[in-house]
């Protein structure tokens, strides 16, 4: 008797199962139709996204020469030490000077007894004394003297041999004593500020290159400080064999940190638009040879193609194909299918620090 009860309240359960489950239709303990499947959401939003290029160089200063002496002879005064910051003009070596002094004075007086030729031709010439022509050469001979006398006064100048620019004093070649031509070399000398930071971009981004965008880059001696700079030369010829195009840009290098030859990473940004549309890019599935998204809309999910832009760290630029504000699946969309109910939950998504090379 006792298994018998057991198995008649086994049937009525059953029986009254059966019944809820017709009121109420299945899974759906409301009565008010399939329960949707639980899905992850993030909210598509605007933010500022930068085109970059990125690429690797070096810094360069921006002018940097081997200095020459202009006036062959003996080096008798070094006045800078290397690696010395000096100012355009500053006097760094000095030639002997002592024959050019001799010649510079032998010609002033040639040119005095020129010019006191020269008064006396006028005053005979006033007086009918003398011929226009003896005028004439009196001049001529007066306008020569004071030519030989100022060449030989530049030259003599220029056995100082000074600094043609403001900026650093670099390897010196050159001793006490040496004596030196217009082809020896003295010293290197390079500017320190502003600096040059010169890469090589590939010629496919020839036509989004122009002077004034910004640079920034790191450099590899000097771990996590970023740098920034303007683009002021894009070399007009590509050159090979790599077919790539030559940028500098101009770096303020008021800190002395920026020395020529350092290896950079940098990163060019061609484009800023204040106001693009970033998903997360797990949001983003392929679909027959493109992407697409789950979009939820009034509780069911929509698969939108999509095109996508610039890619950083956990999120991806949409162009087109999802609206701010909608709601993209991001969790759960294996699962998914057209017109499919959902239950949305919103999650978020932190954006990550660095940016990768586009």
């Amino acid at each position: 008797m006792r298994g018998a009860w057991y198995v008649v309240a086994a049937v009525a359960i059953a029986a009254g199962a059966c019944k809820k489950g017709k009121a109420g239709g299945a899974g759906d303990p409301g009565g008010g139709g399939p329960m949707g499947m639980p899905v992850e959401v993030a909210v598509a939003r605007t933010d500022t996204v930068r085109d970059e290029i990125a690429a690797t160089g070096q810094i360069e200063a921006v002018q940097s020469i081997d200095l020459r002496p202009e006036v062959d002879g003996r080096i008798v005064e070094i006045l800078i030490r290397e690696g010395q910051e000096v100012e355009q003009g500053t006097p760094l070596f000095k030639v002997d000077d002592a024959q050019l002094r001799a010649q510079v004075a032998q010609l002033e007086a040639q040119r005095d007894l020129a010019q006191q030729a020269l008064a006396r031709a006028k005053d005979l010439a006033q007086q009918n004394a003398s011929s226009t022509a003896d005028l004439e050469k009196a001049e001529a001979e007066a306008r020569s003297a004071q030519a030989q006398y100022d060449l030989q006064r530049i030259r003599l100048d220029r056995t100082t041999v000074r600094a043609p620019f403001t900026g650093a004093v670099g390897q010196r070649y050159v001793s006490l004593g040496d004596y030196v031509t217009n082809s020896t070399k003295l010293v290197s000398l390079h500017t320190v500020n502003p600096q040059r930071a010169a890469f090589q971009v590939p010629e496919r981004f020839a036509r989004d290159l122009k002077p004034g965008q910004e640079v920034s880059f790191r450099v590899a001696a000097i771990a996590g400080r970023d740098f920034t700079g303007q683009v002021d030369f894009v070399d007009p010829v590509v050159q090979l064999p790599g077919r790539t195009i030559l940028v500098k840009a101009r770096v303020p290098n008021a800190a002395r940190l920026l020395q020529p030859g350092m290896f950079i990473e940098a990163h060019l940004v061609t484009a800023v638009r204040p106001k693009a549309i970033i998903i997360p890019e797990e949001a983003v599935v392929p679909a027959e040879g493109a992407n697409a998204v789950w979009v939820v809309v009034e509780g069911k999910a929509n698969r939108r193609q999509v095109e996508l832009g610039v890619r950083t760290p956990g999120f991806v630029e949409v162009t087109k194909g999802v609206n701010p504000g909608e709601q993209v699946v991001v969790g759960g969309l294996e699962l998914l299918a057209p017109g499919a109910p959902v239950m949305p939950r919103v999650v978020e998504r932190k954006a990550q620090q660095a940016a990768p090379p586009r």
